[in-house]
């Protein structure tokens, strides 16, 4: 028994001192984003596309709003660096921050007022396949928020 153990133990050891890290997104590629979040200003959706200009860049945009009476609206660009090659994580993974800027509009003063918005995000993704995965943002800035979705590599 303490032979399999050991053996194990050293093709799992191998495997991550030799396992190298992977952009998710190479150099030309894009992803779409879209999903639901958590909000100061209700609960939004979103929907979003990545552009990979280095393999460990990302430049974007987001569109989102919420959808208990579509008070608001969000129009916002962003650019993300990616750890995974870094940190030496599978392409499977991503793990990333950013910083967005963009414009708010509310449609009643109660909620807001409009502006410019500003955010600093840290997120994470697990791709369950080439092509589909499960987004999880977190952020904060002129507001708190998160967004929980999923992503379609193009």
């Amino acid at each position: 028994m303490k032979k399999i153990t050991l053996i194990l133990a050293l093709v799992m050891v191998s495997t991550f001192a030799f396992s190298q890290g992977v952009a998710p997104l190479s150099k030309g590629q894009k992803q779409m984003n879209f999903g639901l979040g958590l909000d100061h200003g209700g609960l939004p959706v979103y929907f979003g596309m990545d552009w990979a200009v280095h393999n460990d860049i990302t430049v974007g945009g987001t569109l989102s709003t919420n959808l208990d009476g579509f008070h608001w609206l969000r129009i916002a660009g962003k650019g993300d660096y990616h750890f995974n090659r870094i940190i030496g994580i599978p392409n499977n993974f991503d793990f990333y921050a950013g910083v967005g800027v963009g414009f708010n509009l509310y449609f009643n003063s109660s909620n807001g007022s409009s502006g410019l918005h500003a955010d600093l995000h840290v997120g994470g993704r697990w791709f369950w396949s080439e092509k589909w995965g499960l987004n999880l943002e977190l952020g904060g800035g002129s507001g708190f928020g998160g967004l929980f979705g999923l992503t379609m590599k193009m």
